[in-house]
């Protein structure tokens, strides 16, 4: 899900510059989301005589009335006003927020999809570029290659947000192109679900990006970023690539600081690579930093006692395609996991600073199932720790005299699945990407604003929830 923008929010244009500002160093508060919020009570009554304003505003001009009453929701979807409060890439620890994106099994799938996918592929990257691995990391972290595209209704998630939230103007427009991907006859009505924040796809682009940068890549006369690995996966490259990506050029390296390193962790101020070397920086493994990387900036995401790297501009694209540090960072360790064909030991070669590491989707389903086992209702055993996952992990560690937290890491592990094993060590890597993103959402009140054609308000755009929205901050 891509595609953010300011002004007339254009997701790929500096999609979001948001967060950066909020994060300042170490880490985000270690909150293990709060409890379910009940949804807010939304008038179908001043819903649907919003959606009546909006079909005749500017922002909906070449849709056809029919277009727009055949996709016009019944009702609003309260739960999409409640997902904004949740951004697992600014509510967790970064530790915690990689070691589920970057396990041994999504290491394992990317590999196998490069070995698959090989000749389409290739002729992307020949095209557009970007490295295949690139792409993967992408593919792999929107929608753990294809699996999870969303469930929810495109229509009716941005119809609630467009009338519901204040940041009305953004969603408005996402709204109205989503309309015209289904008249376009580019995408079936029946296929427009994805996220709560409206991205869909295999890659999870927002209806304004699909609009500005989908590919037809498969050549049928449609683009089908559904159903197309190749058209989802082109229309991929063709983002990183708008985003400023260089060909030939890595996103970065893992590296080592001298002891004496006084310095902060700021991606954005690039310096040579030789001003890097007279400081005394060198790959994490100890070997001189190559020239692979014209430039490049520090990265510090745990701060001065965790891994730090340096970054370029393939970094930055990453960050473009969803304004967190510790996305962009998910993104650029599974690429180079997969490059490295690493099935492995798949951490860092600097441990966090933590003595509670985070836990991989194998581990987070067997506490599941060990929780099951004890009797506590978790739902289904899926290796996603959700509010159900987190109320019983909380229940238990009462029972046990622990701090109730509902955090599973690699302590909770041990605990519950009585595995006597020192937590997951981190086997080092001469590359690996890390990041850290801040920054939460407090929702507004869930009014209906009146509609103000052509008003844009400026904002900031940046991605919500599990990297599949946007939201803007005015």
């Amino acid at each position: 899900m891509i595609l953010a923008t300011l002004g007339i929010f254009m997701r790929f244009s500096s999609l979001f510059i948001v967060l950066s500002a909020l994060l300042g160093g170490f880490g985000l508060a270690n909150t293990a989301h709060s409890a379910t919020k009940e949804p807010p009570n939304l008038s179908n009554g001043q819903f649907q005589q919003c959606l009546s304003e909006l079909k005749h505003s500017s922002k909906f001009k070449g849709i056809s009335s029919e277009t727009f009453e055949k996709y016009r929701p019944s009702e609003p979807d309260p739960s999409v006003l409640v997902s904004l409060n949740y951004q697992p890439e600014f509510q967790k620890q970064v530790w915690d927020y990689l070691a589920g994106l970057v396990d041994e099994e999504r290491v394992k799938d990317g590999i196998d999809a490069k070995k698959r996918l090989q000749g389409v592929l290739s002729r992307i990257e020949h095209r557009y570029g970007v490295s295949s691995e690139d792409v993967l990391g992408v593919w792999g972290v929107e929608s753990n290659f294809g699996k999870q595209l969303g469930k929810k209704d495109l229509f009716q998630s941005l119809a609630t947000l467009s009338c519901f939230d204040r940041r009305q103007s953004y969603f408005r427009g996402e709204y109205a192109a989503a309309l015209k991907i289904v008249q376009n006859g580019d995408i079936h009505a029946g296929d427009m679900k994805g996220s709560w924040a409206g991205a869909f796809g295999q890659t999870q682009f927002m209806p304004s990006t699909f609009l500005r940068l989908a590919q037809d890549f498969d050549g049928d006369g449609q683009k089908d970023l559904v159903n197309s690995e190749a058209d989802a996966l082109a229309s991929t490259a063709n983002f990183l690539l708008k985003s400023g990506y260089r060909s030939g050029e890595p996103w970065g390296f893992e590296v080592k600081l001298p002891q004496n390193f006084w310095g902060e962790s700021n991606r954005k101020t690039k310096q040579p690579i030789g001003y890097w070397r007279k400081q005394g920086v060198t790959l994490a493994n100890g070997q001189a930093l190559p020239n692979t990387l014209s430039s490049a900036g520090l990265l510090m995401p745990a701060g001065k006692n965790g891994p730090a790297f340096l970054v370029g501009k393939n970094f930055d694209a990453f960050y473009s395609y969803n304004a967190s540090e510790n996305y962009a960072l998910a993104i650029a360790h599974l690429s180079e996991m997969i490059r490295q064909n690493r099935t492995q030991n798949v951490g860092f070669v600097a441990p966090w600073p933590t003595d509670d590491p985070g836990i991989s989707r194998r581990q987070a389903r067997e506490i599941q199932q060990a929780l099951l086992h004890r009797g506590y209702n978790i739902g289904a055993v899926d290796g996603m720790i959700g509010d159900n996952t987190r109320r019983a992990i909380q229940d238990f560690q009462r029972s046990q005299g622990v701090n109730p937290d509902g955090r599973a890491g690699q302590k909770l592990y041990r605990m519950l699945v009585n595995v006597n094993v020192a937590p997951q060590s981190y086997t080092p890597q001469s590359y690996a990407p890390q990041s850290y993103a801040p920054q939460s959402y407090t929702p507004q009140s869930y009014a209906p604003q009146s509609y103000a054609p052509n008003s844009h308000g400026g904002g900031v755009v940046t991605r919500l929830d599990d990297g599949r929205g946007v939201i803007i901050s005015k």
